[in-house]
């Protein structure tokens, strides 16, 4: 379809390719940290961010960022919590 001088095509549909990670987690890089670790840092680096929304008067992004660091820690908790048991 022809859209103001712009063609627009569909989207190609990427082939998955084959793991061998169970699961369809991706086997983890030399020096990364584990899951943990990267709901931390997600935790540390959203507050950062979400103060600096506030700071700006960034409402929607302030809430939402919000969100994501109640997820974050609440993922932590319960990790937590399940290690402990």
């Amino acid at each position: 379809m022809d859209s103001g001088g712009v063609l627009v095509t569909k989207p190609k549909k990427r082939k998955r390719a084959a793991s061998g990670a169970r699961g369809g987690s991706r086997p983890e890089e030399p020096g990364e940290g584990g899951a943990d670790e990267a709901v931390a840092f997600i935790a540390e680096q959203t507050g950062a961010l979400r103060k600096l929304a506030e700071r700006h008067k960034l409402d929607v992004l302030h809430y939402l960022l919000g969100m994501t660091k109640l997820e974050a820690d609440e993922h932590l908790r319960l990790r937590t919590k399940r290690k402990l048991s």
